[in-house]
C-alpha cells in the first residue's frame, strides 16, 4: 500500500473527506476502501436498488443494546460482538458504526435503546467486551457519540454545558474504558460541548489520544462537520459522508493558509493507518459461525437481558392451562413495532413473531388471542376490548403485550412521555379487572413508568427489543424453560419525579452535575418504579460472609451467595462504594464492580472481586487530576442499588487501603 509521501496534497485532501456515503476514498484505485455500516443491533448495510431507492440488506437482528446491558454479562457482550462480526464479514463490511456508549442522562432520549446504561462503569465494561470480540473477529468497531450527546432534541445545534468534573466522572468515563479495547475508530457527535462543536472539540480529541490511549481514526457523525478545516485542525480525521461544499471550502482554506499541510498530513496518515489495519484484518478474517448459530446467540442475549419486574407467584406458567393473550405486540404486523427506528433499524431476515403460537407450543393448553388495540395507539373498536376482557375472564392466566417501537423511539427525536400510550394502559386495566392473574410483557427500548397499572397485575416482564426469535424467548421465560436473570441497567422512574433538564434555546445546562440516574434518585430520596440493578428470578438468593482484605494497594471483596431454591439460576451481585467522610461532594453510592454467577439449586458460590484505589477516586478541579482523599468508605454489596445485602468499611490513608473492622448486615 502507498504511504503518505507518495500522495499529492490534493489526494490527501480527498482522503480525509470520504467517498460517497459509506466508503473511504480510493484515489482512482490507488487504495483499498474501508466500508462502513450502521449498527450495533445488527448490520444495517445500505444498498442501492435499481430504481435508485436506498434499501438495506437483510441481516440477523439482535436485541437492542439496552437489552444487552440488562444482561450485565461481559460474556454476552462478547457473544454479540463476535456474532455481529460474522454478519459484517458475510456482507463485506469493514467497520461497524457502534457501539454507542453515551450516558442515559434522561429516560426521554429517543435513542436510549441504542445505549448501555445511566452508569458509566457498566456502560464502559460491556462496551469494552463487545469491541474486543468484534475486532478479534476481524471487524473494526466505532465507539460513538463523543461526547455529551444525551438527548436528540435539536441535536445539531444544542450546546451541552457540563463542568469538567462531571465530564470526567460521568460522560468521558465509558469512552475511557471502551478505549482499553483499542477500537479502530471513534465517532464525534452532532452537538456542541461547552459551546464548541463536537467535530471541532480539540480538547476532547487530545485527551482521547494522550490520556485514554486511543490510537485510531476519529470520524464525524454523518453530516456533523460545519467547517472541515477547523475540524481537521482539532484532530477529526475523516468527514462522512463526502460533502462537495465542505471539500471546496477546505481547498480554499489550505490555499489561504488557514490550515497547514502538516495538519492535513496528520489526519491523512491516520486514515492510511485505518485502511492498513482493515486490510490486515481482511487477510485473516473468516465467518466462524453459521447464521443459525448467530440467531441462537441472539436468543441467549435476549433471555439473559429480559428483566422480571414483578411476580406474585403466577410465573412460571404451568402446563395445560388456558391462556388469553391480547395486545398487538404479541403478533405485530410490522417489524418496527418491536424495534427503534434510525441507524439501528435492521432489516430482519425472515421476520416472524407470534407469541400466541409460541405459548401454545410450550403449554399444551388452549390459547386465545385478541389484538385489542393497534400500533398507532388508536382504539380499534369497543368490541375488541370487550372480546379481550371476555377472553381474560374465561382464562386461567391473561397475558397483555404492550410496547413502544419505532413510532415512539427513534433517532433525531425524543420521547414525549414515559408512560405507555393510554390505549395500552386501558387494555391492561380492563383485562386485569376481569382476571387478576394478568401478566404484562413490555416490548420497549427504554424506561417505562408502570405506576398507573402495576398494582393491578400479577407479573411484569420487560422483554425490550429482543431481536430474532424474541417470541420464543418470551415464551420460554414465562413457562420457566428459562429462568429470568436480567437486571435493569437504568432506573425506571416515576415521570413526575424526574430532574429538570434545564434546557433553553441552544443550550442544555447539566445543572445536576454528577447526580445522573440512580445517583439523582438516591441523593434526593426520590421514589422510583424500579431501581437501577433490580431484577427478579424464579430462584431465591441469599448473601452472606462478607470478608474485606487489603494489601494496601488493592481491596479484596469476598462474599458468598446461596441459591435457596429448587431451580438453577444466575444472580448479578453489585459492589457499590459510599464515601462516609468526604471533603467534596460525592454521590451517595456508585457502582464499582459486579459479578454474574450461575448457582445451582441448593448450592453456594464464593465471589471474589478486587478494587484498586481508582474505586475511591474523584476528579479534582483544583488538582486537574484524579484524587483519592483520606477517609472512611462503605463497601456495599447488593442485589440492586437500593437492595444492599452486605456492608463493610475501609479506610484510605496516605494512598493505602486499610481494614479497620469487619461489618456484616
Amino acid at each position: 500500500m502507498i504511504n503518505l509521501s507518495q500522495l499529492t496534497l490534493q489526494e490527501k485532501l480527498r482522503l480525509i473527506c470520504g467517498k460517497g456515503c459509506w466508503k473511504t476514498e480510493d484515489l482512482e484505485g490507488k487504495l483499498p476502501q474501508v466500508i462502513f455500516s450502521d449498527g450495533p443491533m445488527g448490520v444495517r448495510k445500505v444498498a442501492e436498488s435499481q430504481n435508485g431507492v436506498e434499501v438495506t440488506v437483510p441481516s440477523v437482528a439482535y436485541p437492542s443494546v439496552q437489552v444487552l446491558a440488562n444482561t450485565w454479562s461481559e460474556e454476552c457482550a462478547r457473544l454479540m460482538g463476535a456474532s455481529i462480526a460474522d454478519d459484517c464479514i458475510s456482507l463485506d463490511v469493514d467497520v461497524l458504526l457502534g457501539p454507542g456508549v453515551n450516558i442515559k442522562r434522561s429516560p426521554f432520549c429517543g435513542r436510549n435503546f441504542e445505549l448501555f446504561s445511566e452508569d458509566p462503569y457498566l456502560a464502559g465494561i460491556l462496551a469494552r467486551a463487545y469491541i474486543s470480540a468484534m475486532q478479534e473477529g476481524g471487524v473494526g468497531a466505532c465507539v460513538k457519540h463523543f461526547c455529551a450527546n444525551n438527548l436528540e432534541f435539536d441535536r445539531t445545534h444544542q450546546s451541552s454545558d457540563v463542568d469538567e468534573r462531571t465530564l470526567r466522572e460521568i460522560y468521558y468515563k465509558p469512552f475511557e474504558i471502551a478505549c482499553e479495547a483499542k477500537p479502530l475508530t471513534l465517532m464525534c457527535s452532532y452537538n456542541r460541548v461547552n459551546g464548541k462543536y463536537a467535530a471541532e472539540y480539540k480538547k476532547g480529541f487530545d485527551m482521547l489520544r494522550s490520556e485514554f490511549g486511543f490510537y485510531g481514526a476519529i470520524l464525524s457523525d454523518w453530516g456533523a462537520v460545519r467547517d472541515r478545516a477547523a475540524s481537521a485542525r482539532a484532530g477529526l480525521d475523516l468527514e462522512m459522508p463526502f460533502s462537495e461544499i465542505n471539500f471546496k471550502k477546505l481547498e480554499e482554506d489550505v490555499a489561504s493558509g488557514i490550515i497547514s499541510e502538516e495538519e492535513i498530513d496528520a489526519c491523512a496518515q491516520r486514515i492510511l493507518e485505518l485502511i492498513s489495519r482493515c486490510g490486515k484484518m481482511r487477510e485473516t478474517r473468516r465467518v466462524r459461525s453459521e447464521e443459525s448459530d448467530r440467531i441462537s446467540a441472539s436468543k441467549r442475549i435476549a433471555a439473559e437481558g429480559a428483566v422480571l419486574l414483578k411476580n406474585n407467584g403466577v410465573l412460571p406458567l404451568k402446563k395445560g392451562i388456558r391462556l388469553s393473550v391480547c395486545g398487538c405486540y404479541a403478533r405485530p404486523d410490522t417489524v418496527d413495532m418491536i424495534r427503534g427506528e434510525g441507524s439501528s433499524a435492521v432489516n430482519r431476515k425472515e421476520w416472524h413473531f407470534d407469541l400466541p403460537a409460541a405459548m401454545q407450543a410450550r403449554t399444551d393448553g388452549e390459547v386465545v388471542y385478541e389484538g385489542a388495540f393497534r400500533y398507532d395507539g388508536v382504539e380499534s373498536g369497543t368490541q375488541n376490548f370487550l372480546t379481550a376482557k371476555s377472553n381474560a375472564a374465561l382464562s386461567d392466566v391473561n397475558i397483555v403485550c404492550v410496547g413502544t417501537g419505532g413510532k415512539y423511539e427513534y433517532e433525531a427525536g425524543d420521547r414525549q412521555m414515559l408512560r405507555l400510550p393510554a390505549v395500552q394502559e386501558l387494555a391492561i386495566r380492563e383485562t386485569a379487572s376481569a382476571n387478576p392473574n394478568t401478566v404484562v410483557v413490555i416490548f420497549a427500548g427504554a424506561a417505562i413508568d408502570t405506576s398507573a397499572w402495576a398494582d393491578c397485575v400479577a407479573a411484569i416482564l420487560f422483554a425490550g427489543y429482543n431481536g430474532d426469535g424474541g417470541d420464543e424467548v418470551v415464551a420460554d421465560l414465562l413457562t420457566g424453560e428459562r429462568n429470568p436473570c436480567g437486571k435493569l441497567s437504568e432506573t425506571f422512574p416515576l415521570e413526575a419525579d424526574l430532574p429538570e433538564l434545564s434546557r433553553t434555546a441552544g443550550v442544555t445546562r447539566y445543572a445536576e452535575g454528577l447526580d445522573v440516574g440512580y445517583r439523582f434518585f438516591m441523593s434526593r430520596r426520590k421514589p422510583v418504579c424500579y431501581p437501577f440493578g433490580f431484577g427478579l428470578s424464579y430462584s431465591e438468593f441469599v448473601y452472606s460472609d462478607l470478608v474485606l482484605d487489603s494489601n494496601g494497594d488493592n481491596l479484596k471483596v469476598a462474599y458468598k451467595i446461596s441459591n435457596n431454591s429448587q431451580r438453577d439460576g444466575k444472580e448479578i451481585s453489585q459492589v457499590y462504594v459510599r464515601p462516609i467522610t468526604s471533603y467534596v461532594y460525592r454521590p451517595e453510592r456508585e457502582l464499582k464492580a459486579f459479578s454474574k454467577d450461575e448457582i445451582g439449586a441448593g448450592k453456594t458460590v464464593s465471589v471474589g472481586i478486587r478494587l484498586d484505589l481508582k474505586a475511591f477516586a474523584y476528579w479534582s478541579a483544583a488538582c486537574d487530576d484524579w484524587t483519592v482523599d483520606d477517609g472512611v468508605y462503605e463497601i456495599c454489596i447488593g442485589a440492586s442499588v437500593s437492595d444492599i445485602r452486605l456492608k463493610g468499611t475501609v479506610c484510605v490513608s496516605n494512598g493505602k487501603i486499610i481494614i479497620p473492622s469487619q461489618k456484616k448486615m
